[in-house]
């Protein structure tokens, strides 16, 4: 198996068979997002932060309707983001037509599947997650008291659909660009992780402004988006890499 930190013609086979690269690709990664967000809770960064961004607009969210915020970041942001993955799309189609592309197949249709995991993962945990956003509570301006993601909420009390980020998902789900350029050009592995982390910060900090979301749910959204990028890499090439080991035995065993 080839070295997937060593630039190769063809595709190179990230190694998640061995451990040093499982611990440096994944633990540790999500291991630094976890301090981050204990940091954030121990210090109570949330509100913070929160605080100072509200007293900075003038003590309402000034910025939630602005064109800079809602339009080109949010909407347009958005678009771009959908844009990218049917782009992937067209391209994983594409590649299937073409003899040349074959090597590129798998790494698309990695891209593909891991971006969109990743977005209908935060989907679906803001769907049950039950929490409110900072403009729906009283200390800014709402009318609903702050409860944590493990508090019971008053029976009555309209449901939350705040956590994680939502929006920061469609620029963070990217970092698997790390994975993508890491098979088939390992050079430039760093610019797609720098990318993807551009596009969820960009995103995120965008919300925050906006008084839609806390910090820390960005975090939990870089978090899950590595992670995802990370499983469905080991998914897609922990089997490739084992598919030759298995023929060779099955050879050995007919000798």
């Amino acid at each position: 198996m080839r070295n997937a930190n060593t630039p190769c013609a063809g595709v190179t086979t990230p190694d998640w068979k061995n451990p040093r690269f499982v611990l440096r690709h994944l633990w540790l990664p999500l291991l630094c997002v976890l301090w981050i967000l204990l940091l954030i809770a121990a210090g109570g960064v949330d509100i913070a932060l929160a605080d100072r961004i509200y007293a900075w607009e003038g003590q309402h969210w000034a910025l939630r309707q602005a064109f800079s915020t809602e339009i080109l970041v949010h909407k347009a942001g958005r678009n771009l983001s959908l844009l990218a993955w049917f782009t992937v799309l067209a391209l994983c189609l594409y590649s299937l037509s073409r003899d040349a592309w074959r090597d590129r197949r798998r790494p698309l249709a990695y891209l593909l599947v891991s971006t969109v995991v990743a977005t209908a993962l935060v989907a679906w945990i803001k769907h049950w997650s039950n929490m409110d956003c900072p403009w729906d509570l009283v200390r800014y301006g709402g009318d609903r008291p702050f409860i944590g993601l493990f508090g019971l909420r008053p029976v009555g009390l309209q449901r939350g659909a705040c956590f994680p980020a939502g929006h920061a998902s469609g620029g963070y789900a990217w970092v698997a660009l790390y994975y993508f350029f890491l098979a088939i050009r390992p050079g430039w592995r760093w610019l797609g992780l720098v990318t993807g982390l551009s596009a969820g910060l960009l995103f995120g900090i965008s919300q925050q402004l906006r008084g839609a979301h806390f910090v820390s749910h960005d975090i939990w959204t870089l978090g899950i988006c590595w992670a995802t990028a990370s499983l469905v890499s080991m998914a897609f090439w922990h089997a490739q890499a084992v598919e030759p080991e298995l023929a060779n035995e099955a050879r050995a065993t007919r000798a």
